[in-house]
């Protein structure tokens, strides 16, 4: 049973989940009858359906130039029944179950199913529209259904069970024996072990959540259209580049809107318009479309948020937990909601005073140049940039003539990681993509062999859901021969026709971030699929991402690629120095606004399941209240009607990962500082410790092969300007 169908459907918002009632043993033969009658016709519709069959081309990368939109679903139900076919051959095996004739077979089962819902749900994400997500609906309760017939097969868990208890006596290594705990812990946390009764009413809450989920998800995709403000003279947008007031024309334009200036709406709740928008009303608007998104009408979310906690905290309990907090953090490297509750809590303290002293720096600059106001959430951006100025005599504007595209991509970031770990990226024009804007790479080793396909798709477009992240459409796995074929995702906007696009800092450093997750999968060196590459807990996933961020600003990386757009100058020392300086200002800001959203996710998830549907806006403003995170002028990075991450993917209960993670990027990066920075040996012991392991090893364990010792949070406080000392 391979990573990859679990590891979509999440991304999908389908959760480990289902809803047909178990398959009973009359069924079972039944099953396999139907699937071998169906064989002929599977030939016939893989001359005109190419998902049916392997890709011809490199390492199995998709062949975009043949696949449509009406090949997905039939692919995937085919994919459904060939898959639930081999599981059962496997339950009603007579012998006795074996690593191999068990876990092993489960590993090489569903290579139709993989193949189709790889493609797909990457498809849901990137070219989504009225067809792909009508797809979308109707398979999540199928994938929910055909998860659970797998989890909640009796026979099947026996024989898992049997390997289990044997794992000790059966000369198995260590892969094997942490492969097989995975797939213990898998059923048992899926419902196993529950009663017939019970399995019954978990069937139930995930049929229900996997459509609510994927309803959510597609009211985001929705309102992206309907909350975009429009303003009629290129006056209201004083403030902005020439380059972005024409991009905002040629982008109402494009809407039908001739004549107006769109703003378009990312997807966390502070907006890249309000550090430059001078007019104190437009940049309401845009803040409060931003805020208020998913509150009323036909995409409001906050029906769904209420349900979604309460089936999460009901499935909980029946497995045996107080809520899903407690269930969800069980197999992470921080085990307990107190565990994190206690990290945020000793940390509350000091970054709450560090924004307040913030807040009257940007209150007494609001003074200083006429305002007579009370510093509001449309106010901070704008005016902390003001600050900015000041104090490092810094033009965000300025900064960003440096930052060309693709400079950034190929003497920053490829620069990077062929200092780091060898590889050198081959452009291939010649392999299909999904969209104009993508292209395709070929990656070569430090030897100069070749490992992986990678896709680069950078570009904001209609039909692309918020945000940046990485998947996979192959994941490496010895076992079944294969490479990796990867894909980073971003909505950078694109510059201008005829014009660079010249990106913002913090668009470098997220490119850098997603490539971090990109190599953790291209360096994926094990044995069984499902222990591959980033198939590791949340709190352990966001490190390799969030140690690459700091290369970025690394002297001997920007240095490279920081260049004027126009005469190829090298970034000024001083502007440079300025640049490095800053790193630090606003973070009791950003700190804030991301643990009010994490813990904000801890609270939803540590209901109880007999606690009422809750009322959004009250439960949210009584969190942060609890936390003493409730600043009016910094809201959290997401609001529940909006908080992708938790309520339609796979961080609910784990938004807290990022800096949990990032203590030990920023332990990791510090060690690698004084092990001599960015050189060869170091990459090659991140990458053999770190990334190539999957999840083969226990993650902390892994951490202390790296680096020699458990991280400390010095090297956190530091990267995040919070320690005493740092400016």
């Amino acid at each position: 049973m391979r990573k990859t169908l679990i590891a979509s459907a999440i991304g999908a918002a389908v959760a480990l989940s289902a809803c047909s009632k178990p398959a009973e043993e009359a069924k079972t033969t039944a099953a396999v009858e139907q699937t071998q009658a169906a064989a002929p016709a599977t030939e016939q519709a893989a001359v005109t359906n190419p998902l049916l069959v392997k890709s011809t081309l490199q390492y199995e990368a998709p062949e975009f130039d043949k696949i449509k939109v009406e090949h997905y679903q039939p692919a995937m139900e085919e994919g459904i029944k060939q898959h639930m076919a081999e599981i059962l051959t496997i339950a009603d095996n007579k012998e006795p179950a074996t690593f191999e004739n068990t876990i092993v077979a489960m590993e090489k089962s569903g290579e139709l199913l993989t193949r189709a819902t790889s493609t797909f749900f990457n498809m849901t994400g990137t070219i989504s529209n009225d067809e792909i997500q009508k797809i979308q609906s109707e398979m999540a309760p199928k994938f929910a259904a055909h998860s659970d017939n797998i989890n909640l097969n009796p026979q099947l868990f026996a024989r898992v069970k049997a390997v289990y208890d044997a794992r000790a006596t059966s000369g198995l290594d260590g892969e094997a024996t942490r492969l097989v705990e995975d797939y213990y812990e898998r059923f048992v946390r899926a419902g196993a072990n529950l009663t017939e009764e019970q399995k019954t009413k978990i069937r139930a809450l995930n049929e229900e959540q996997s459509t609510l989920t994927n309803k959510y998800q597609q009211n985001l995709m929705a309102m992206k259209d309907q909350i975009a403000v429009y303003v009629d003279t290129k006056e209201e947008l004083a403030g902005l580049s020439e380059a972005e007031i024409t991009a905002a024309a040629e982008g109402a334009k494009a809407k039908g809107k001739e004549g107006k200036f769109i703003i378009e709406i990312t997807n966390t709740t502070r907006q890249p318009a309000l550090a430059a928008l001078e007019n104190r009303e437009v940049r309401k608007k845009v803040w409060e479309a931003s805020a208020y998104r998913g509150t009323s009408g036909e995409t409001d979310n906050q029906p769904i948020v209420a349900r979604l906690a309460q089936l999460r905290a009901e499935r909980a309990k029946l497995l045996g937990y107080d809520n899903w907090a407690t269930y969800q953090l069980e197999p992470t490297m921080a085990k307990t909601p107190k565990a994190v509750l206690d990290m945020f809590g000793s940390m509350v303290p000091a970054v709450v005073e560090n924004t307040k002293k913030e807040a009257e720096a940007i209150q007494a600059m609001i003074k200083e140049t006429g305002g007579d106001f009370e510093l509001q959430p449309w106010d901070w951006e704008f005016y902390a940039e003001k600050v900015r100025k000041a104090k490092y005599d810094l033009d965000e504007a300025q900064v960003r003539e440096y930052f060309e595209f693709e400079r950034v991509l190929n003497d920053g970031m490829f620069y990077t990681m062929n200092k780091l770990f060898g590889i050198t990226m081959k452009a291939r024009p010649d392999l299909p993509v999904y969209h104009p804007d993508v292209k395709a790479y070929e990656v070569f080793d430090a030897d100069g062999k070749s490992m992986a396909i990678f896709y680069a798709d950078y570009f904001a477009r209609d039909g692309k859901r918020g945000g940046a992240w990485m998947s996979s459409f192959v994941e490496q796995s010895k076992l079944l021969n294969q490479k990796p074929v990867v894909v980073n995702v971003m909505n950078i906007p694109k510059g201008p026709a005829g014009e660079p696009t010249l990106v913002s800092y913090d668009n470098v450093t997220t490119m850098f971030h997603e490539f971090g997750h990109a190599v953790h999968g291209l360096f994926s060196d094990v044995t069984y699929p499902a222990l591959a590459g980033t198939s590791v807990s949340r709190d352990f996933v966001e490190f390799p991402s969030t140690f690459q961020e700091d290369w970025a600003a690394h002297p001997d990386v920007i240095g490279n690629y920081a260049k004027h757009y126009k005469t190829g100058e090298a970034i000024p020392a001083e502007l440079l120095a300025k640049i490095m300086k800053s790193r630090s200002f606003n973070q009791g800001y950003d700190t804030l606004e991301y643990m009010s959203s994490a813990l904000l996710d801890m609270e939803w998830h540590s209901l109880p399941a007999d606690a009422p549907l809750q009322d959004v806006q009250k439960f949210e403003a009584a969190a942060l209240k609890k936390h003493g995170v409730d600043l009016a002028a910094v809201p959290p990075r997401y609001k529940s009607t909006f908080f992708a991450h938790v309520f339609s993917g796979g961080y609910s209960a784990s938004y807290y990962a990022y800096m949990w993670s990032e203590i030990l990027a920023a332990d990791a990066f510090a060690y690698v500082q004084t092990q001599g920075g960015l050189k060869l040996e170091n990459g090659i012991n991140f990458r053999k410790n770190i990334l190539s392991i999957g999840n083969s090893k226990d993650p902390m364990e892994a951490y202390k092969a790296f680096r020699g010792q458990e991280p400390t949070t010095d090297a956190l406080l530091i990267r995040r300007g919070l320690k005493t000392g740092i400016n």
